[in-house]
């Protein structure tokens, strides 16, 4: 089979390193309007499966003809052209997978799902770490009780060694990271779907050491849809984000002076948006490329089970790779992405049309999966 990966980027790189360890993708095309300036991790064509080509997604023609002849497309870029990548996909008639990112999106996609039933190929956005491997996780955690009455889940991606102001470093995207700040979070409070402040209802999360002690509080799109799949079925979901003690003490004034807001203000007669400046200033300081880091993780589900109370827990907590020079985010989030994809392709994930992962992905081949990779979900 034949695999494209749109996006070369930090988890698009991953998710191409992974597909090429698997001796059935006997091919894997990495597209991106700059795809020259690959790690080293993904250097040499790989005995010729590896092909990279400059696409312009917002060229339908060129997708239209990049998409020729692939299995499945695994999309790495952007959220906002997950939308116009899995129309084309279904059109071309390849299996499709994204890393999500916006909910509304996700809802569109779900319009495709009588043409890609028709087309017999399977539609899956939010396949990375959150949305994505969480999901998957909650919804085992939620069928394996006879009523979950709560659902809590945590996740983040933090530096190793951290370091004062923020004990933070950039992951993926800081711009992606500071909408999460920024946009309410969708959430089940008595079977209903409400929506919350970013940043808001700060609780610690204990984890084992090194890693000891973290703090918890809500923040946008970390479990897409989910809140509206189980809306009745479950009392109370939320998603926290996690990072070391005082992070969002820093950040939410931060946010409350208006320096993460995205319309231009007047700054000596011109206009500028705060939230450029904010990343323009802080991304040096942020960035580490030299910098390890790990990946906590925790879902926690509680109900009843043969009239008893009972609880689901799993837990990951995954750190960089130094042999390879791959972080814990690509890794728990690319190779998340590309464990779908194949699952795809192979025929692993049967369903056809469009579905979340937490619908359509196995839960126990795709924990398997990730443990032959060294990422390793502990059951509490």
């Amino acid at each position: 089979m034949k695999m494209l990966v749109l996006g070369a980027g930090l988890q698009g790189c991953a998710c191409a390193y992974d597909l090429l360890q698997s001796p059935a993708v006997g091919g894997v095309t990495l597209a991106d309007l700059r795809p020259d300036h690959l790690p080293p991790f993904l250097a040499g064509d790989w005995g010729g499966r590896l092909t990279t080509v400059r696409l312009d997604v917002t060229d339908p023609v060129a997708v239209r003809e990049t998409l020729r002849g692939h299995t499945a497309v695994m999309s790495a870029i952007p959220y906002y052209y997950n939308g116009p990548m899995a129309r084309a996909a279904v059109e071309a008639g390849c299996h499709f997978a994204d890393l999500g990112g916006n909910t509304e999106i996700v809802f569109e996609q779900k319009k495709l799902d009588d043409q890609a039933v028709a087309k017999g190929i399977s539609i899956i956005p939010d396949c990375g770490l959150a949305p994505g491997m969480v999901n998957i996780l909650a919804a085992e955690g939620i069928r394996r009780l006879d009523r979950a009455q709560q659902v809590k889940i945590y996740v983040g991606g933090l530096p190793q060694h951290p370091e004062p102001p923020l004990n933070y470093q950039i992951v993926y995207s800081l711009e992606g990271a500071l909408d999460y700040y920024t946009t309410p979070s969708w959430v089940l409070r008595d079977g209903k779907p409400i929506q919350v402040d970013a940043l808001s209802e700060l609780e610690a999360v204990d984890f084992p050491d090194p890693v000891g002690t973290l703090e918890a509080f809500h923040t946008g799109g970390g479990i897409s849809t989910l809140p509206f799949a189980y809306e009745g079925k479950v009392d109370v979901m939320e998603y926290k984000t996690l990072r070391y003690p005082g992070h969002a003490a820093i950040m939410r004034p931060i946010r409350e002076l208006g320096l993460l807001g995205a319309k231009p203000i007047e700054v000596k007669g011109k206009p500028v948006v705060p939230r450029d400046v904010f990343i323009a200033a802080v991304h040096p300081r942020l960035h580490k490329p030299q910098g390890q880091d790990l990946v906590a993780l925790r879902v926690s589900v509680t109900g009843q089970k043969g009239g008893k109370p009972a609880r689901v827990a799993f837990r990951l907590i995954d750190r960089y790779d130094a042999v390879h020079g791959i972080s814990a985010m690509m890794r728990t989030t690319g190779y998340s992405l590309s464990i779908t994809g194949q699952m795809q392709a192979n025929g692993r994930i049967a369903l056809k049309g469009v579905h979340t992962p937490d619908e359509a992905v196995p839960f126990g081949p795709y924990v398997e999966e990730l443990g032959k990779r060294g990422v390793r979900i502990e059951e509490l």
